[in-house]
């Protein structure tokens, strides 16, 4: 069934590769690509717009945050000045009203409820707080 080609005389076909259309394809592949990597290297030069620096007159104006605290036991504290509910809501009623608004922060301790900070922000978004945040500590490395 298999013709063979050579001097094998028991009729197994030839097992050998012939190379030479291989290495034909791969020296004109070569070729070229060392024609056309030259000519892909021109770009469109392009005339990029300089940009200036303008600093935000916002950063120079750092308005302090305020800061409410929350204990286990649901104490409240006022940039640490104890208080109770009704009196931050009256501070922060003024505090929304101004221009910048300043920040609020909301410090609760590790083992604090959280019903207990869900109402001191229901309180601040009742005031029309924007900007409200919370104070963690940063994780341990290691």
């Amino acid at each position: 069934m298999g013709a063979s080609v050579g001097n094998k005389e028991d009729g197994a076909p030839m097992a050998e590769i012939n190379v030479t259309p291989l290495v034909d394809v791969m020296l004109v592949l070569l070729i070229i690509f060392m024609i056309t990597t030259p000519l892909m290297n021109h770009k469109v030069k392009v005339a990029l717009p300089e940009a200036t620096l303008v600093k935000k007159e916002e950063k120079k104006q750092q308005i302090p945050p305020i800061t409410i605290s929350v204990t286990e036991t649901g104490e409240l504290f006022l940039n640490d000045e104890p208080t109770t509910k009704q009196a931050i809501e009256s501070r922060l009623s003024v505090e929304a009203q101004k221009v910048p608004q300043p920040p609020l922060q909301i410090r609760g301790d590790k083992t604090t409820a959280y019903h207990l900070v869900s109402d001191v922000v229901k309180i601040a978004q009742a005031q029309g707080m924007a900007k409200v945040g919370f104070i963690t500590t940063p994780p341990k490395k290691g």
